[in-house]
């Protein structure tokens, strides 16, 4: 049993990449789920992915659907969620738009059943804590064996009350450094409890493991950042295939910090999807 399955939204994005004091403006597909589920097929997962789903599949997203099982709710293209997205370097972005959509028309009651079929379930960002908590609760009701948490700082900011009560009930759960210091105020503070894990990511420095009162400290990778959209989903992903292969939660964050690497040196998620259908 090596199943994953990723619950979250696969978007049509438009980045505003800044370089040498100059702008570019890129269309592509994106979403946290998105970049979960292709890394992790990618990191050699079998995935399955729980989101909207265009009727008419673009070129990019027929990719994707050759990648990973994709199911979830059948909606017109118009009706996807679409992400505007102004990245400034060093780790800076604005979220200009964030039209989530057809993520509503995610249930939890028409996820894939049996639920205990997959070893990982892993609820990347949504549009509200609540809506992950709902999913999660869900999952657990249903015999969930662990269950995986992503967060983004907007939900923090809106919902702290509830992405505590996500992070006290996941058993594993990612952030990177800017949310753990507004959740724990501040990174160094991170603790979890026995049994958990927690994955902190700090752009291009590495990422932490937390285990319970222990902490690793894992170093990033050289790469030449061109679009750093989904690094911290793909590290994410890249992550969980290793917990899933039987890899310490140290060797699993090394394979995440690698993959991301590799993804942040071209636009979108076109990396994950030409080194898989490549090998």
């Amino acid at each position: 049993m090596t199943k994953l399955l990723v619950i979250g939204c696969a978007s049509f994005d438009v980045l505003h990449l800044e370089q040498n004091g100059e702008e570019s403006e890129h269309h592509t597909v994106g979403g946290a789920g998105l970049y979960t589920a292709l890394a992790a097929s990618r990191a050699g997962a079998d995935v399955t992915l729980y989101a909207p789903k265009p009727e008419q599949l673009t070129d990019e997203f027929l990719a994707v659907d050759k990648l990973i099982n994709w199911i979830g709710p059948t909606v017109p293209v118009e009706k996807m969620p679409r992400l505007d997205i102004v990245h400034h370097g060093a780790g800076r972005a604005t979220l200009n738009i964030a039209d989530w959509a057809a993520e509503r028309f995610l249930l939890e009651e028409n996820l894939p059943h049996p639920i205990e079929q997959f070893k990982i379930i892993h609820i990347a960002a949504l549009s509200s804590a609540s809506r992950q908590l709902a999913f999660l609760e869900y999952c657990r009701r249903h015999g969930a064996h662990k269950v995986s948490v992503g967060t983004y700082a907007k939900l923090l900011y809106a919902e702290s009350e509830t992405v505590s009560k996500l992070f006290e009930a996941a058993d594993i759960f990612f952030m990177n450094q800017n949310e753990a210091d507004t959740l724990f105020g501040s990174a160094e503070q991170a603790r979890t409890s026995t049994g958990k894990l927690l994955f902190v990511t700090h752009g291009e420095r590495g990422a932490t493991v937390h285990v319970a009162g222990w902490q690793q400290f894992i170093p990033g990778c050289n790469a030449t950042e061109v679009d750093p959209t989904g690094a911290g989903d793909t590290f994410c992903g890249a992550t969980l295939a290793g917990l899933l292969r039987g890899e310490s939660a140290v060797e699993a964050a090394h394979s995440g910090v690698t993959l991301a690497a590799s993804c942040i040196e071209s636009v979108g998620p076109v990396a994950l999807m030409a080194k898989q259908s490549s090998s």
